[in-house]
């Protein structure tokens, strides 16, 4: 078991989205950038994180 979650840094998380993508698992891995990037202090580098990982309920087209 993990321990305290408060603990996990900005790498933690990006480690976990990238696990979840490789994985199939886009809203995940989306989910844990996007705390990575919050918790990333350059705007730059933050920007960059999300940009890797973009929503995907913003990108999917749908198919009949």
């Amino acid at each position: 078991m993990l321990g305290d979650p408060t603990d996990l840094t900005a790498a933690d998380h990006l480690d976990g989205a990238r696990e979840m993508a490789a994985t199939n698992r886009p809203f995940l891995a989306h989910l844990l950038a996007e705390e990575a990037a919050r918790l990333t202090a350059d705007p730059a580098t933050a920007a960059g994180i999300r940009a890797a990982f973009p929503d995907p309920t913003l990108t999917r087209t749908e198919t009949d």
